[in-house]
């Protein structure tokens, strides 16, 4: 992904966040007793970067697929892999596998969460030039994601309280876009996995997506996007109420970072289905405002904590046990 930066949204954005934030600083809701367990999903983390990096047409990639393929299968849900030829931006043929897992649950409504869960492979980032062709571990930035799905699934099978059934999709080929190093320009290059998904899905079964990305660094913030607030206000107020409910009203932070070109785009405009981006935002990190691992080689477990997992899980459990 990438941040586009649209001042006049963001501006807009700005203004829409600030009139609300009293409003859910002042709604009351019932506290969800269920724990999201961050050390299980820390584990998750690792064993994702246990294979290496996971980057497209990968023997590491591969083996990732099959093992998120069985964990969630292991929790009760019913899983597809949509597999697909998509060409990179270089002509690069990339073997794409969205892993799209379907609640047993017949509830309504239904609840999608997204997350992908490929690794750049370039640290095109990287203060260092000497690591710009490296691939990436993408601890954050990827594995992080996927780890607080599995979590949130795996906690769902323990409590069937859940008023709603949550669906998941780990979207594939979302890091392929155009390096930094490349003269090449292509703003349609990233998020290649989830453009095909939602090209191709013609359902009406989800009220509303969250996708996860970068929910694991180390001092992460989240900031209302810009993107979400256009496509889907009212459910960033929802989540951003569910965080102050759940005790992380600090880290959802009342205030507009980036507008960014990620996979909740696709599913907005191709699949017609409104989803927000929780996505980490480091308004005073000079290397990036995705942070200072974004996008080299220190994207790995060293740099990845546990209060920030437990931040977006619990926020998730709390908005999803009281829907």
């Amino acid at each position: 992904m990438y941040n586009k930066l649209l001042g006049g949204l963001a501006l807009l954005a700005l203004v829409c966040s600030c009139g609300t934030a009293k409003k859910s600083q002042n709604s009351e809701q019932r506290v969800v007793k269920i724990e999201f367990n961050a050390d299980s999903a820390y584990t998750f983390c690792a064993a994702q970067c246990s294979f290496g990096p996971r980057t497209m047409n990968s023997e590491a990639h591969e083996k990732c697929a099959q093992w998120i393929v069985e964990k969630f299968q292991q929790y009760g849900y019913k899983v597809e892999q949509q597999k697909a030829d998509l060409k990179g931006y270089d002509g690069t043929l990339l073997k794409s596998t969205n892993i799209i897992a379907r609640s047993p649950l017949e509830k309504s409504p239904r609840i999608l969460l997204c997350a992908h869960w490929d690794s750049r492979p370039w640290a095109d980032n990287d203060p260092d030039s000497a690591n710009w062709h490296k691939p990436v571990m993408a601890a954050n930035d990827g594995a992080s994601g996927v780890a607080v799905m599995l979590e949130v699934a795996r906690t769902i099978q323990q409590n069937d309280s859940i008023p709603v059934a949550v669906d998941f999709i780990c979207f594939d080929a979302e890091d392929w876009g155009v390096p930094q190093w490349s003269d090449e320009v292509d703003g349609d290059s990233w998020a290649l996995g989830s453009q095909y998904w939602a090209a191709n899905y013609t359902g009406k079964d989800y009220q509303y997506g969250i996708l996860l990305d970068m929910v694991g660094g180390q001092g992460a913030k989240f900031y209302r996007e810009g993107f979400s607030m256009q496509y889907a206000r009212g459910i960033v107020e929802k989540v951003w109420q569910a965080a102050g409910a759940a005790g992380y009203g600090s880290l959802f932070v009342n205030d507009t970072g980036g507008s960014i070109t990620d996979d909740h785009i696709p599913v907005n405009e191709k699949a017609n289905i409104p989803c927000i981006d929780i996505i980490s935002y480091y308004p005073d990190c000079q290397q990036s405002s995705f942070g200072p691992t974004w996008h080299t080689v220190s994207d790995d477990m060293q740099h990845i904590d546990k209060n920030t997992l437990q931040a977006v899980g619990q926020t998730l459990i709390q908005l999803l046990f009281t829907e």
